[in-house]
């Protein structure tokens, strides 16, 4: 299809300007203004006032296929992130069974190729099962395959192990995402080791649980040169330990999530959809992951989707499982919170959740220029919507975001020319 896009105010060189986009082929044919609409299959006037992005990329989700098909699909969380304006999903490998050889990942490959409505790409895994534990894979039989390897879900738990990732990663040129967790840390903890915590009688995790396992990898990191990434961090050491690494030269880079940016233990309910892991950390710990945020020790805004079904959110803080949905909520928080709030510009938001994730990932995309590939999103900052998870795509509903008013919504994801998603 060729589709022309007329009057965007879209985002070209870290800046909005008004334009004409024509696509055409899936990709970006040219851009400029007056673009003649003669040969468009369809043309769309933006208005001068929708934006249009490159799709946003979540370098961190869960589609709990294969083996957790109760909880989320590859069609359904693609879909959902079609409707939140997302055009490039990486995916996490704790799956049944684990990707932690070409056989394994093939599973959710053929699945993927089969189903999903926009780019879905895997994570394989560090070592053998995802245990943490035990055996590193054979990287270099997943290598052209997979995204990056990760063991999310579970911490490297040794430095031997992880030293012999990251210098087998290192040689291929791979990235490592890496779940920071101390096992030996956590004694049956649950919630932020913090004033909600003890006030409500329940169990701990400590921050040093994620913490001191980024300072050992980011030490690892410089001694291998490996390309490390550290997925949902949530403490203001972590923080710290990250920014003083990159000063150093590491190539170490990070995530956050919308709802440590925006949360705080003592905004926890005693209610399931509160509970993800690592935890909703400290005030204290909430404005250091802003301030790392805007000063750019934070990388990327990832929202670790982390579907289950209704009956597994149902058990209150102590018996729920962790993990909440996020994708159709992420830009309206964000925006919402960070944006309209004054803490960063609208450009820093797209560049975190649209441009940055490409680069660290070597992902294609990325830029509104002749000749790119038209993943795109157009997205209406003046709507105003409460948070409604009956209205998900999502199959999880769990979400701490539940009746939120928020500003901003997508209105069309177009992924490889093609329109995936449209709510004109």
């Amino acid at each position: 299809m060729t589709l022309l896009i007329k009057n965007a105010l879209a985002y070209i060189d870290n800046n909005f300007k008004l334009s004409d986009i024509l696509i055409k082929d899936g990709l970006i044919n040219s851009l400029g203004i007056a673009i003649s609409s003669d040969g468009a299959d369809r043309v769309i006037d933006a208005l001068g006032k929708y934006i249009l992005i490159p799709g946003f990329v979540d370098v961190h989700v869960h589609l709990r296929e294969p083996g957790f098909s109760y909880k989320e699909t590859i069609k359904s969380g693609s879909m959902a992130g079609a409707k939140a304006g997302y055009t490039t999903l990486c995916t996490m490998p704790n799956l049944n069974p684990a990707p932690d050889c070409p056989e394994n990942l093939k599973v959710q490959t053929d699945l993927i190729e089969r189903d999903a409505v926009i780019n879905v790409l895997p994570f394989a895994a560090i070592t053998k099962g995802r245990r943490g534990v035990g055996e590193v894979v054979d990287f270099s039989a997943l290598a052209d395959k997979a995204v990056g390897f990760s063991d999310d879900g579970t911490g490297v738990q040794t430095q031997e192990l992880m030293k012999e990732a990251m210098e087998k990663c290192a040689a291929l040129n791979k990235i490592i995402s890496a779940h920071c967790e101390v096992n030996e840390l956590l004694h049956g903890g649950y919630i932020h080791d913090g004033e909600y915590c003890k006030a409500h009688n329940h169990k701990g995790i400590c921050s040093e649980s994620e913490w001191a396992q980024i300072e050992r990898d980011c030490n690892l990191a410089e001694q291998t040169g490996c390309k490390y990434h550290v997925c949902h961090i949530s403490t203001k050491e972590s923080v710290e330990i990250i920014r003083q690494a990159k000063a150093r030269g590491v190539q170490v880079t990070c995530e956050t999530g919308p709802h440590y940016l925006t949360m705080c233990d003592m905004d926890l309910q005693e209610d399931g959809r509160f509970k993800m892991n690592p935890p909703l950390r400290s005030r204290e710990d909430m404005q250091a992951l802003v301030e790392g945020v805007v000063d750019g020790t934070i990388d990327v805004i990832a929202t670790d989707h982390a579907p289950h079904s209704a009956q597994e959110k149902a058990k209150g803080l102590a018996g729920s499982m962790m993990g909440v949905v996020g994708l159709e909520t992420a830009f309206g928080v964000l925006y919402t919170r960070l944006v309209k709030a004054g803490v960063i510009s609208l450009e820093k938001l797209i560049y975190m959740m649209s441009v940055r994730p490409r680069e660290i990932f070597g992902l294609d995309g990325g830029r509104i220029e002749e000749g790119q590939i038209a993943d795109l999103a157009l997205i209406n900052l003046d709507k105003k919507w409460i948070v409604n998870p009956d209205e998900f795509v999502t199959m999880g509903r769990a979400t701490p975001f539940k009746d939120w008013e928020l500003e901003g919504e997508n209105l069309m994801t177009i992924c490889k020319g093609e329109i995936v998603y449209e709510a004109l």
